[in-house]
């Protein structure tokens, strides 16, 4: 653990003998209380995305009252179907505001003074995961909520259906679970690409702009910090021998992917630039050698959601690795 310290960006090669357990770390006593907040809110997540995997969608039954608008039964059928998915979007989107605040409670734990974010690192690898984990969740939510389009089609019939009243006396009580307010910022949330992982950008974004007195680089080097740890490990044999399960390797490239994201979207030179503290091209290779399968979605993902990927100040060869 002691050797976390030492690993810089390009001090990699000096100290190779680096290790962040990602599978066993236990919080410590000082950890204990910010790690039972986050715990609380992931200890839900694998059900959130068991629920989003399973969702099926009412194209069907919408299509037959689209089709057929005097039939009140057809009408009464595709309400009945969308409404209890509607129930579960909810469900869904209030998940992505406890993950915010979750994330907030470990930026603050892990960039606070008097330590250093690699101290943090260090010290509270406990923390260290359960950020890892909440940057796993959301590119795993991401990818599946990508290859789901009845969720916008589903929930933008029930918004014109409330809207124009052609529901007349069928069941309103879902009305008071999504009204018209939860009814807007639910569609903002999910008319983003990637949802949870705009939540988590905006959620550091904020983090950063409300804490002034903080200076920026706390919260990006524990961004470029945890990039790095995740490249290391992916690219060393002896690390990834120590792995008891092999969706372990998966779990470093998607967290190494989410936190250049975030990284991307706070720094205000971005993670491509040459002065970026993340060894872009790096992390690409490291991605490029795994099987094509398990890594198109992460370079799908540093295409799409990364926000200086298009700069002029971004190497050629950079972009080129990404084409």
């Amino acid at each position: 653990m002691g050797n976390l310290l030492k690993v810089l960006t390009r001090e990699i090669e000096n100290y190779p003998h680096f290790f962040l357990d990602f599978e066993n770390a236990q919080p410590t006593d000082c950890e204990r209380e910010v790690w039972n907040q986050v715990n609380t809110v992931l200890q839900d997540s694998e059900s959130i995305l068991s629920g989003l995997q399973a969702y099926k969608g009412a194209g069907q039954e919408i299509r037959d009252a689209i089709q057929n608008p005097n039939d009140m039964l057809l009408q009464e059928r595709a309400w009945n179907s969308v409404c209890p998915l509607v129930i579960r979007l909810k469900k869904f989107y209030g998940f992505s505001l406890r993950l915010e605040k979750a994330l907030q409670s470990l930026l603050e734990s892990l960039t606070c003074p008097p330590y250093t974010p690699t101290q943090h690192l260090e010290k509270e690898q406990a923390l260290a995961k359960q950020f890892a984990e909440i940057l796993h969740f959301t590119l795993r939510f991401d990818e599946l909520k990508m290859r789901i389009p009845a969720i916008q089609n589903d929930f933008s019939y029930y918004r014109r259906t409330i809207s124009r009243n052609r529901i007349n006396n069928m069941n309103l009580d879902i009305e008071s679970e999504v009204n018209n307010e939860m009814a807007n910022r639910m569609s903002l949330f999910y008319a983003e690409a990637t949802p949870m992982l705009k939540t988590l950008s905006t959620a550091t974004t904020n983090f950063v702009t409300e804490n002034k007195t903080l200076p920026l680089e706390n919260t990006t080097d524990v961004l470029s910090t945890m990039a790095s740890v995740c490249k290391v490990m992916l690219e060393t044999p002896d690390y990834t021998s120590r792995f008891n399960s092999e969706d372990t390797l998966l779990f470093c490239m998607r967290v190494m992917v989410g936190v250049i994201i975030l990284y991307d979207h706070v720094h205000p030179n971005g993670a491509f630039n040459k002065s970026s503290k993340i060894d872009m091209k790096g992390c690409i290779k490291v991605l490029k050698e795994q099987p094509a399968d398990n890594v198109e979605g992460l370079l799908n993902a540093l295409k799409f959601t990364t926000k200086h990927l298009n700069d002029e100040s971004t190497p050629k060869n950079i972009r080129t690795m990404l084409q």
